[in-house]
């Protein structure tokens, strides 16, 4: 199984999470995919707060740059779990936005934030989700 790190902020991710899950209580922005690309090995999932969205959609384009990476990454609704903490996004957050390697983890907006880790935590090595636990 995926190892889990709750981080109530992004700049606390270091090498020690690569490959694992990572719920964030950090907003999406693009200094948060700065961070999260900065790690080798990379995570193999990250989530954030989609802070509103914002204009332009700022809130959440660390998921299009974390795509690019080959990083499954989603958001959480502001309105269902406090910005800056990972544990209530963890226990509280519904999936508002996905990337394709998300989506692709079968991960899917409306789904809450503990589903969509449990299916990234228990895939194999070929991205498949096990069913036979």
């Amino acid at each position: 199984m995926r190892a889990l790190h709750l981080i109530d902020s992004i700049t606390e991710i270091t090498a020690a999470m690569g490959r694992a899950v990572i719920v964030s209580g950090s907003h999406g922005g693009r200094s948060a995919a700065l961070f999260a690309l900065a790690v080798r090995p990379a995570p193999r999932a990250i989530f954030f707060n989609d802070a509103g969205i914002g204009k332009e959609a700022a809130g959440i384009v660390a998921l299009q740059a974390l795509e690019q990476a080959g990083i499954a990454a989603a958001a959480y609704g502001h309105d269902t779990a406090r910005i800056g903490d990972a544990l209530d996004g963890f226990q509280c957050g519904v999936v508002t936005a996905l990337n394709a390697e998300a989506g692709a983890a079968g991960l899917v907006a409306g789904q809450t934030v503990a589903e969509a880790v449990s299916l990234l935590r228990t895939e194999t090595a070929d991205g498949k989700a096990c069913t036979s636990r």
